[in-house]
């Protein structure tokens, strides 16, 4: 689809990206580019940082790659200080990464729980930790007068509960919260913008291959409210509004962009019945004795 934004509304940002190279975060880095930012992208697997690099290239995006894992401090430094010294400045940071597979509570391992947090939460805290200095008004390479924005991607899952989700929801619960805390303190006193996205239920992504595999058979699209699942291409519309100056107003929001799904619940009645229930209800009610009703004792 075409994007509703011109194509220089993130022209000469740099924005370095976790997760940047698969499903959302990719689809991310990939319309950054097309609307005038270079692109960073860190992640553990070199073959795919490169795969991402050269698709990002054949399109024209300026685009590097590096190595590191958001769980270790020292990675996170590495790759925030090449990214700076290799474009001269960083405008975004895009949490990405994270980690996520079906498992009941009581099977879950305490190693399993501490896993996904470390990745979504620790990992996201890490990254803006060490991004900080960048991004703040007046920190090396700015050259405009505001900072920067740092953009956490995020879940619904908490905003309710999930089946078999209770790692993934703690760990977004968590970045919401690390999102809202950033915004108030940032905000105040660097400029920056802190935001978050949270995605639905997105086709074609690695998350829905785990969560929604071909194994299962699911009917949950019979519940929701636009009745299909959502693109990565409308998180990244969702990011670029958030990352321009279009969202220059925006700070400590967490933007579902899911179809209104986490409102989704099974319909118990049939459309065509409720009118029909509703008048005999009603009947009932306007017959039923009027006044105090008798103490049963």
């Amino acid at each position: 689809m075409d994007s509703p934004f011109k194509d220089d509304a993130l022209k000469g940002k740099v924005a370095l990206l976790t997760g940047g190279g698969s499903g959302i975060g990719f689809e991310i880095s990939t319309q950054f580019g097309k609307h005038g930012a270079s692109i960073a992208i860190m992640g553990r697997r070199r073959q795919a940082l490169d795969a991402a690099v050269s698709a990002l290239a054949s399109l024209g995006i300026p685009a590097i790659g590096f190595e590191g894992d958001v769980r270790k401090p020292e990675d996170a430094r590495r790759v925030v200080e090449s990214t700076f010294q290799h474009y001269g400045r960083i405008d975004i940071l895009v949490n990405a990464a994270a980690g996520n597979f079906l498992v009941s509570a009581e099977d879950l391992s305490p190693n399993g729980f501490r896993t996904v947090m470390d990745i979504d939460s620790v990992g996201t805290f890490t990254m803006c930790h060490e991004v900080l200095k960048y991004l703040k008004k007046g920190g090396p390479g700015r050259t405009s007068s505001s900072g920067g924005v740092i953009l956490n991607i995020s879940a619904t899952l908490h905003y309710t509960a999930s089946w078999y989700q209770i790692h993934v929801s703690a760990a977004k619960a968590a970045v919401d919260a690390t999102t809202r805390n950033l915004a108030l303190e940032w905000g105040t006193d660097y400029d920056i913008r802190v935001n978050g996205i949270a995605p639905g239920p997105i086709s074609d992504t690695p998350g829905m291959s785990k969560l929604v595999p071909e194994e299962i058979t699911n009917k949950s699209m019979d519940h929701m409210t636009l009745y299909k699942l959502g693109e990565k291409w409308d998180i990244a519309m969702a990011a670029v509004y958030l990352a321009s100056d279009a969202g220059k107003y925006v700070n400590g929001s967490i933007l579902p962009v899911d179809g209104g799904h986490w409102l989704s619940r099974p319909r118990h009645l049939p459309k065509d019945a409720v009118k029909q229930l509703s008048r005999a209800i009603e009947k009932k009610s306007r017959t039923a004795p009027v006044g105090l009703p008798k103490s049963k004792l």
